[in-house]
């Protein structure tokens, strides 16, 4: 399922990123990446233990711990440390590829099951011409450039790719997700129960029926969790 989380950073924590990115330490993305991956991906990244990548992950993974919809969509149970690219003039696009199945975590040798993707926009959609993330899966081809501050969550199983950046700089965080619930499909049945209880209690309170369906989400969600 691909689903977009809006407001993942307010405006404070974002111009806050946007401060710590100015004058990081670029380097080649290739430098990352996988055998194959490494014969299309054409972008700047920051090493992920220098000084600026380590503020960033804390600001932004205490973003994702305050934020509901994005514990709904993806049942975490280890999150990636966040890591941040860049695309500009010669280093401007990424082709076709699909995510390692299993990443390991700089320093830690702590390893995560790439369940779910995530890419958190930090540059304004109108700062730069091109750089559609573009994510072809069961649900088709889906092209995504979302506004600064707002997140895209899909399967680490889909084919992607960023699309060349003709104009600006295009910002971003990207990191995996393990999950609890490593299928996707009834990833998106426990997410779509959640989001229509919480609509059921707006409407109509803690009744009967909303009580009976929370216990039906919960025993769902261990029956087939791995904590």
């Amino acid at each position: 399922m691909l689903i977009r989380i809006p407001a993942v950073l307010e405006p404070e924590a974002l111009a806050r990123a946007r401060q710590l990115l100015e004058g990081a330490p670029w380097e080649p993305g290739e430098l990352t990446a996988g055998t194959q991956a490494a014969l299309v991906k054409n972008n700047l990244q920051l090493p992920a233990t220098c000084a600026q990548a380590l503020a960033l992950q804390a600001l932004v993974l205490g973003a994702l711990e305050k934020h509901p919809l994005f514990f709904s969509a993806t049942l975490p149970k280890k999150v990636f440390p966040p890591m941040f690219n860049r695309y500009e003039g010669a280093h401007n696009t990424y082709g076709d590829h699909v995510d390692k199945a299993v990443r390991y975590a700089p320093g830690t040798g702590v390893r995560v099951r790439t369940d779910v993707s995530c890419t958190l926009f930090l540059a304004e959609p109108d700062s730069y011409d091109g750089g559609e993330l573009v994510i072809a899966d069961t649900f088709g081809e889906q092209r995504v450039k979302l506004a600064a501050g707002d997140a895209v969550v899909y399967p680490g199983t889909s084919v992607h790719r960023v699309e060349p950046v003709t104009r600006g700089a295009r910002l971003a965080s990207f990191f995996w997700i393990e999950s609890m619930v490593r299928s996707d499909e009834q990833r998106r049945l426990l997410h779509d129960m959640d989001r229509a209880l919480m609509r059921l209690r707006a409407r109509d309170g803690e009744s009967d029926e909303a009580v009976a369906l929370t216990g039906t989400y919960h025993n769902l969600l261990r029956l087939w969790a791995d904590t």
